[in-house]
């Protein structure tokens, strides 16, 4: 059978060139087929021109590919950042209106916060008497009714000793006695 072989195609170039080919595949471990079957695959690919050393042809694209961008940011920008400017420059003016309405609100509120402690202090202080006003007529009604047992007491036994006044006048007495305590 016989092989056939690939490698039909030839390329002529100086010596000079040769000489770089040469270098350029020991640098990179390579034999020179590899190198420029390499160089021809790479400039295939990235579609760079390799007359064009300083890649100006891309950097044309990418000064393009730039001022696309900047054109759709400024786009955007007109579209969308200037009227919110505006919404939020009326926000800002309607806050500023109502500024001096929300401070007296708040004004208001701690004033009647301050009364409304004001008044549970007071309420307090009432809520005190009262307790002790109660305390005292139950000390009050404690001692009437003691007083009125020494009371009862004492008529018993000056009944007991037979004292000569009629009956009619020491009831009276009795009555007057426990009206008077009552009363106090």
């Amino acid at each position: 059978m016989v092989r056939q072989d690939e490698n039909t195609k030839s390329v002529r170039f100086p010596e000079a060139v040769d000489e770089r080919l040469t270098l350029l595949a020991r640098k990179l471990g390579r034999t020179k087929r590899e190198v420029v079957m390499q160089m021809v695959d790479y400039f295939y690919k990235s579609k760079k021109d390799p007359a064009d050393l300083n890649d100006e042809v891309l950097k044309k694209e990418l000064a393009s590919g730039i001022s696309r961008i900047l054109s759709f940011i400024r786009k955007q920008e007109g579209d969308m950042l200037v009227p919110m400017y505006s919404a939020m420059e009326e926000l800002m003016a309607i806050a500023k209106m109502q500024s001096p309405l929300l401070k007296s609100i708040g004004k208001g509120q701690s004033e009647a916060t301050i009364m409304g402690r004001e008044t549970i202090g007071y309420l307090k202080l009432v809520d005190g008497t009262l307790k002790k006003i109660l305390g005292n007529m139950r000390e009050r009604e404690t001692l009437k009714s003691r007083f009125r047992q020494v009371l009862d007491y004492y008529i018993t036994q000056r009944e007991a000793l037979g004292w000569p006044v009629s009956a009619a006048k020491k009831e009276e007495l009795a009555g007057r006695a426990r009206q008077s305590l009552d009363n106090l």
